[in-house]
C-alpha cells in the first residue's frame, strides 16, 4: 500500500534531518544492500557446512571409542545448522514464501465457494481507516 501525500511529507523531513544530524551514518545506511548481508551468510553456511561433513568424516575414520560418535553427531548438526541458516537467508535475499499463499476454496476455512479474507486484512483496514479520520480531523 503506498504512504499518503502526508505520510509521504513526513518521511521526506525526517530523511532530511537525518542526513543533516549524521550524513555519514545516513549515507552508509542508504549505501548498504540487505542482500549482499544474506549472501555473506548464506556463504558462512556454506563454509560451516562444508566442516561438518569433515567432522563427520573424521569421526567416522578416526578409532578412539565413544569420542568418534560425538564428533560425528557434531558434524551433522553443524550441517543440518548450516543448511537451515543458509535456507533461511536466501529466502529472506529473494522473498520467497513471504507472501501468504491464498486459501482453497473448498479448504479447511470452509465458505463453499466464496473465498474468505484473512481476518488480518479485516483488522488492518479497520487500523487504516481510523488513522485516515484522525489525520483529517472528523
Amino acid at each position: 500500500m503506498p504512504l499518503s501525500e502526508h505520510e509521504q511529507r513526513m518521511l521526506e523531513q525526517i530523511e532530511s534531518a537525518l542526513y543533516a544530524e549524521d550524513p555519514k551514518f545516513a549515507h552508509a545506511v542508504r549505501s548498504t544492500n540487505p542482500q549482499i548481508h544474506y549472501k555473506r551468510r548464506i556463504v558462512k553456511a556454506a563454509l560451516g557446512f562444508v566442516v561438518g561433513v569433515c567432522a563427520l568424516m573424521a569421526g567416522l575414520v578416526i578409532n578412539a571409542g565413544t569420542a568418534t560418535i560425538a564428533i560425528s553427531v557434531t558434524g551433522f548438526l553443524l550441517m543440518v545448522v548450516c543448511c537451515v541458516w543458509a535456507l533461511t537467508s536466501w529466502k529472506r535475499m529473494t522473498g520467497v514464501g513471504s507472501e501468504p499463499a491464498p486459501s482453497a476454496p473448498g479448504g479447511p476455512s470452509g465458505g463453499g465457494g466464496r473465498q474468505a479474507k484473512p481476518a488480518k486484512s479485516g483488522f488492518m483496514e479497520r487500523m487504516e481507516e481510523r488513522w485516515r479520520r484522525r489525520t483529517e480531523g472528523d
